[in-house]
């Protein structure tokens, strides 16, 4: 089975009009997440130029995800949908078929 993070990117190359905003925890640390067109890029901390580095490691727990319409400003969001538990968001990866 993919790991969250490959997922979830997947799911943005079938939806490239979302962007998904995934709040994780990694380590006892929250991180948020954005990912894009299959790419993932931490807005809290340093993102690895190798994109075979997860972004969100395994072992990382999602806290929760927003669906979003993309252009993405973070000064006034669309969101299609917020707060998503990962239970919820596996049902939405079935339906794309990732």
């Amino acid at each position: 089975m993919n790991p969250i993070g490959k997922r979830l990117e997947q799911y943005t190359t079938k939806r490239l009009q979302e962007v998904l905003l995934v709040t994780v925890e990694i380590a006892d640390e929250q991180d948020k997440v954005a990912i894009f067109k299959g790419f993932s890029s931490s807005l809290m901390r340093p993102t690895a130029f190798d994109p075979d580095v997860p972004v969100i490691p395994d072992g990382a727990r999602v806290i929760s995800i927003d669906r979003i319409a993309s252009p993405y400003n973070p000064e006034s969001p669309r969101y299609i949908q917020r707060e998503i538990s990962w239970e919820a968001m596996e049902i939405i990866l079935a339906e794309v078929g990732v």
